[in-house]
């Protein structure tokens, strides 16, 4: 079966502060995003098929789901918010195999924890990068993440994009995936929460991502990786690039007027906060 959007990463458990569990992981922000922008929808990841299952059984009316068994599922504890987010893995999935993609029109990578091989190409002709997983560390289980540089295999990912929207904070470890997806002609979204953000563009532009901004956030989790959907699907369906980026920063906004999940917008939803600003 072929699909308009295959979201590749791993779907996490989220511990947070005060012991709530709640389903996590950019594959599966971006895939139910995706999915209430009209979209046929596959999240490819690898964990405790049960458990996942289990996980997504709210969503299970909106997408396809391909799992990769392995004896755990990625689990994060996580505390803060925006910049001030700290993590610690507590459980690791494994490596996802690149040929469990499938055909797909978009295929966004969505690495949380270095799940995504270097020899992953995608399978569509449109592939959207959220590189913030390929550059993340860990010492052992129940260590604290931290971000390094991307290796040179890494960075060779980049080379595959059409776009790739990661956060401000991530920009200097990811330095070499962006200067990879430029030189291929990738569109890059920096963001930068309340303050917007930067829109890189292939012939050394660099301009400001205009549309809503949300100063006072119900919470934050996924907000960038809907933005990272939205923008994918709008620059797939041949928006300009800011005006793509327009749309993805309403898509976020909704997102952060809400709580978890459940608060990521359709189309209609965008539109109207979009020209509410």
């Amino acid at each position: 079966m072929d699909f308009d959007y295959a979201a590749v990463g791993h779907v996490t458990v989220d511990l947070l502060p005060g012991g709530e569990q709640r389903v996590g992981g950019t594959a599966l922000y971006s895939s139910i995003q995706a999915a209430r922008l009209g979209l046929r929808v596959v999240v490819v990841t690898r964990g405790v098929t049960d458990e996942i299952e289990r996980l997504l059984a709210p969503y299970a009316h909106e997408l396809e789901l391909l799992v990769s068994p392995a004896e755990q599922t990625t689990t994060l504890e996580t505390e803060g918010v925006g910049a001030n987010r700290r993590q610690r893995l507590v459980g690791w999935a494994g490596e996802i195999a690149p040929e469990l993609a499938p055909a797909a029109q978009i295929v966004h990578l969505a690495p949380v924890a270095r799940e995504i091989s270097p020899r992953q190409r995608g399978g569509g002709g449109f592939v959207g990068l959220t590189p913030q997983g390929l550059v993340r560390r860990w010492s052992a289980p129940g260590s604290a993440i931290e971000l390094g540089p991307a290796t040179a295999e890494q960075q060779a990912l980049g080379g595959v994009c059409s776009a790739m929207v990661l956060s401000a904070e991530e920009r200097d470890s990811c330095a070499g995936v962006i200067a990879a997806g430029l030189g291929a002609g990738a569109v890059v979204a920096i963001t930068a929460g309340a303050a917007g953000g930067a829109l890189l563009l292939p012939d050394g532009e660099e301009q400001e991502i205009g549309g809503p901004r949300v100063t006072d956030p119900a919470e934050d989790l996924g907000a960038g990786d809907v933005f990272a959907a939205a923008m994918f699907v709008e620059l797939h369906g041949g928006a300009p690039p800011a005006r793509a980026a327009e749309f993805a920063a309403a898509a976020a906004a909704v997102r952060l007027e809400g709580t978890g999940p459940g608060a990521i917008g359709d189309g209609a939803a965008i539109r109207e906060r979009l020209e509410r600003g």
